[in-house]
């Protein structure tokens, strides 16, 4: 059962789309939708205790095993709607952390989700589990119910993550030693960004004729690919890389965790930024990858606006020009329509990247670059 609280911002998906993709890319079966307005949360339980009763009543007629909420819940909240609803309630934060769970193939991306998993667990120790107020104490069965085990819980998960944040600096230096090579051959990289499920895979399979993993779900794309790129009008190659996807409300654990995938999007010379153009919300989309490549400290690296998925737009949404210019931040950013699928414009793509590879120096800006066509497109 999904469950959104509109607290009056701007992005709230009063369809629950987002999320109920989310929890079918888990592997859940979505079986009802719930919204409800709130100035704040409640301290308690977040929506309150009349609409929690109005969802265990709805749960129990449509049969729901769990609730999911879109909104990140304290531990405490957490605690205390499983106890009102009598079913286990979980929220935004750990469905994106399962599914990360599910798809991560290599060494580095599992210990960054065991890593980000860890991190959310630890918060959720004390009086979380059942188990814990089992534990009795010791001579004459004094002291407090669980103490030592939330302890124990509590040294055990601390140790794992300090494990695992060695490893992972480990293949930080290996990347880091990667990086530094790719440099001393004076290798232009690129790296694919974007909102999710914006077909970046597809886009990358189509540009280098990889076999990377692509489909039409959230997060299909974890580990991080790199191939070489041949551009003949620039007449080099380049180093092009597959990256993980954003999304909003993007757990800031998972940003940690995966700093040295996204890592790749930091040391870029040029991004390449797929928007999904047949979804309606890709402007807020885009604002959402903004403000993670804000976060992670990549505001400033030159773009490139790739409009993926012209093949799903209607006969009167199709582009005037495929190529054109367009505003991100009060900066005009180059701008390319494709397919990735049946590969309507990668051609111009190709020969917007040359343009821009060619003319780049260390001190040029790229996005200073305005193509030919240039124009406005509806």
């Amino acid at each position: 059962m999904l469950v959104g609280v509109d607290l009056g911002l701007p992005h709230f998906d009063g369809e629950l789309e987002e999320l109920g993709l989310l929890a079918q890319t888990a592997g859940m079966h979505p079986v009802a939708r719930v919204t409800c307005k709130r100035r704040a949360p409640d301290a308690a339980l977040f929506i309150g205790s009349g609409k929690a009763d109005e969802i265990k009543m709805l749960a129990a007629q449509v049969g729901a095993t769990e609730v999911l909420f879109d909104q990140s819940l304290s531990p405490g909240q957490q605690r205390n709607l499983e106890r009102h609803l009598e079913m286990p309630v979980n929220d935004r934060t750990f469905l994106i952390l399962e599914i990360f769970a599910q798809r991560a193939r290599s060494h580095e991306g599992k210990l960054q989700v065991e890593l980000a998993r860890l991190q959310y667990l630890s918060t959720r120790l004390v009086r979380r589990w059942s188990h814990l107020e089992r534990q009795s104490g010791g001579i004459g069965m004094r002291g407090g119910p669980g103490e030592a085990q939330i302890e124990l819980d509590r040294r055990m998960i601390g140790e794992t993550i300090k494990r695992t944040k060695e490893r992972l600096s480990k293949v930080k230096k290996q990347r880091q030693t990667q990086r530094r090579q790719r440099e001393r051959r004076d290798a232009f990289n690129i790296s694919l960004i974007g909102y999710t499920n914006a077909g970046k895979s597809t886009l990358f399979n189509a540009l280098v004729k990889a076999r990377a993993y692509a489909a039409d779900q959230l997060f299909a794309t974890l580990d991080t690919t790199t191939r070489q790129l041949y551009l003949g009008d620039a007449a080099r190659s380049v180093s092009l890389s597959d990256t993980v996807g954003f999304i909003r409300d993007l757990p800031h654990g998972l940003v940690d965790a995966f700093q040295a995938t996204l890592q790749e999007a930091v040391d870029a010379d040029l991004l390449l930024h797929v928007v999904d153009a047949s979804n309606a919300d890709y402007v807020e989309q885009i604002a959402q990858v903004q403000r993670v490549l804000t976060e992670i400290g990549a505001q400033d690296i030159p773009q490139l606006l790739v409009f993926n998925k012209t093949d799903a737009l209607s006969p009167d949404q199709q582009p005037l020009r495929l190529v054109d210019e367009y505003e991100i931040d009060g900066v005009q950013t180059p701008r390319v329509f494709v397919s990735a699928r049946n590969a309507q414009g990668l051609a111009e793509l190709r020969q917007t990247l040359s343009a821009l590879v060619a003319a780049a120096k260390p001190a040029d800006n790229l996005t200073d670059y305005a193509p030919e066509n240039g124009g406005a497109a509806t």
